[in-house]
């Protein structure tokens, strides 16, 4: 133990501007007496003490259901004691660095160096220097061939792992794929590791990184080379034998089976997504070719309607939230989706507890089922055409046409919804004016549609609220879209300035997306190990919060990255299919053959078929989990494997 002071002072809480995020003592946190008194009477202990690390602030970690599972996982282990941390905000950023105090645990208080294990969790590439924030208040070496035997083991997970290159020189190991069953597997590795330290033959680091990296889905960057070349692409080849040239993210195929958090920590303050969570199933069938998350979590699993409803009472049980949310990537796509909302329905009658649905499908509206949500509590629509025109849905493959979408909001219309968020990207691969415009079009289509309901039924409408709002699109590694460039900042401005001066009516709000963000965001995404000395450099200059718009400084970046010799357009150009991009040693278990084959369908069809008159595979690894989903086909993709 190196005995840091903490905790902070009443003093110190009460100056900085949520106090709550940095006291812990929440419901359902756990802290294991037995470690406690074992540390109290010896100074050590033989549990594996686990940080697990949010790079953000505490009100939107406590959100990540990620946090959630894990910690539940790792807690119900008998050798591993769990706690969370999170990034602290600039005032406690401040105070803990004047006062020479180093970032801590939430549930007993121990400075983040003391632990055996930090374990990160990436959601979002803009959080990256908040590693590195909370890496440095733990007083920890940023670069892991900076670290020693007694410093802590760091490691990731999370969908911005499977390409963890711009962030590899300061990370152990990284974990591909879920995490239940692999950091349990890493869990016994450390322990084997520090028990060994009490022995006449104690395990190095470098045995041990060696023995991670044996464990399927497990990534240590320090075991492989990397170049790169404009022509050729990335190479990143290992350098000793033993270490896999390819890592295969791990799946969990049995959701049913595996362990899931019906007594979560509760907060002791509101965040931003206040609420409880069932999580429906994993996977997504829809295969909408701009989206990362579609493809990097396939296969589909789903849970029994049978555990869900288990899974929800207790949850109501042991949580006192009133409200409960489903989650899922499509979740009215859950196969026994109407028959579930039903009965948690009826579970929740007379409780005061709601149903939070997420954003459905437009196709697999149901007015039914929306009659019963408003019977608890109703709130405004929310739908994603990411697209103004067909052409354009048909080449990103969403799978939904324009009679689905008037088709559902009539229904939600004469239901008594006024009203509807609508999604949708600029900058898509093919993107005209004609489709911008199209965005447009379809927003007054709806509203005409609103009173046309209106007028038709003779019922009393209320004001109609229509938010269109755009995000840019970004090349993300693992999708069919991956080799294409983004528009230009100038481009995407001009498209922006297009549509709005193309929505006149006070009904409908425009909403878009920070352009300069989105820019980074594709630099961190498509990056590589040449950008590890620009974001040091970037955090040591204060580069903390990229992901909060008030707090980004883009051309801060800009100016590092030209020092560095590097630029934007290194990364968001269109890259050449014959080269090799920096992920590709990663397999998330879908072809790059594949992936190629989707591409060229984006550009070859100007009108897709009816998914449903098609298969052509989805180019998926089976993965074991034991069955074929070739005749399985819904909503456009089918489940079989290559």
């Amino acid at each position: 133990m190196k005995n840091y002071p903490v905790p902070l002072s009443k003093s110190d809480l009460m100056s900085v501007e949520s106090p709550a995020r940095y006291v812990g003592g929440e419901f359902n946190a756990v802290i294991k007496e037995d470690m406690m008194e074992e540390l109290e009477r010896t100074g050590k202990t033989s549990y594996v003490r686990f940080a697990f690390c949010f790079p953000d602030i505490y009100e939107i970690g406590m959100s990540n259901l990620a946090l959630q599972i894990l910690y539940h996982v790792l807690n119900e282990s008998d050798f591993v004691a769990c706690e969370r941390a999170f990034s602290p905000w600039l005032d406690m950023d401040k105070i803990l660095r004047e006062k020479n105090i180093p970032l801590y645990s939430q549930e007993t208080k121990t400075p983040l160096c003391d632990f055996d294990i930090l374990g990160f969790t990436l959601g979002y590439e803009m959080c990256y220097t908040n590693v590195l924030q909370m890496l440095d208040l733990g007083r920890i070496p940023l670069l892991a061939k900076d670290r020693g035997e007694d410093d802590p083991i760091i490691c990731c997970g999370g969908p911005c792992a499977y390409n963890i290159e711009p962030m590899a020189d300061f990370f152990d190991i990284a974990l591909m794929g879920e995490g239940e069953e692999m950091i349990l597997e890493l869990s016994e590795k450390i322990r084997e590791y520090k028990l060994s330290k009490e022995t006449d033959h104690p395990i190095s680091k470098e045995e041990l990184l060696y023995q991670c990296a044996q464990i399927e889905g497990i990534y240590v960057p320090c075991f492989y080379d990397v170049s790169y070349s404009r022509e050729h692409g990335a190479s990143v080849t290992p350098n000793r034998e033993g270490i896999p040239e390819t890592v295969t993210k791990r799946i969990i195929k049995d959701l049913d089976t595996v362990s899931y958090p019906t007594s979560p920590v509760v907060s002791n303050m509101r965040v931003v997504h206040d609420r409880s969570y069932l999580e429906v199933f994993r996977g997504c069938i829809r295969g909408c070719r701009f989206c990362q998350a579609g493809f990097i979590y396939r296969p589909v699993r789903e849970k029994s309607e049978e555990v869900l409803c288990r899974q929800g009472m207790e949850l109501e049980k042991n949580t006192g939230y009133d409200e409960m949310g489903l989650l899922s990537l499509s979740t009215s796509d859950y196969t026994e989706f109407p028959k579930l909302a039903t009965d948690l329905l009826e579970t929740f009658e007379g409780h005061h507890t709601s149903l939070s649905l997420p954003s459905l499908r437009l196709d697999s509206f149901s007015l039914d089922l929306m009659e019963k949500v408003q019977s608890t509590r109703k709130s405004g629509l929310t739908f994603a055409p990411e697209a103004g025109t067909q052409r354009l849905r048909d080449v990103i493959n969403k799978n939904i046409r324009e009679e689905n979408i008037f088709s559902a909001l009539e229904l939600a219309f004469e239901g008594g919804w006024s009203t509807v968020k609508l999604y949708f990207m600029l900058g898509l691969p093919t993107e005209t004016d004609e489709d911008v415009l199209g965005i447009a079009d379809l927003a007054r289509r709806i509203e005409q549609l609103y009173y046309d309901v209106g007028r038709r039924t003779g019922q009393r409408m209320r004001k109609l609220e229509i938010t269109v709002s755009t995000s840019l699109f970004i090349p993300k590694p693992f999708t069919p879209f991956q080799w294409e460039k983004q528009d230009t900042k100038e481009e995407l401005i001009r498209k922006q300035k297009l549509l709005k001066e193309n929505i006149r009516s006070r009904n409908i709000h425009y909403a878009w997306h920070d352009f300069d963000s989105s820019v980074w965001e594709v630099v961190l995404a498509r990056g590589d190990r040449r950008l590890a000395p620009v974001l040091l450099e970037g955090y040591k200059s204060g580069l903390i919060f990229d992901a909060w718009d008030d707090q980004f400084k883009f051309s801060r970046w800009l100016e590092i990255l030209e020092r560095h010799g590097l630029s934007v357009e290194d990364f968001s150009r269109e890259h050449h299919e014959e080269e090799t991009l920096p992920w590709e040693h990663i397999n998330v278990g879908v072809t790059k053959k594949f992936l190629l084959s989707e591409r060229h369908k984006a550009y070859a069809e100007t009108t897709t078929p009816s998914c449903r008159e098609k298969c052509s595979g989805c180019g998926v690894t089976c993965f074991g989990v034991g069955e074929c989903f070739k005749e399985k086909v819904k909503g456009g993709v089918s489940y079989a494997a290559e």
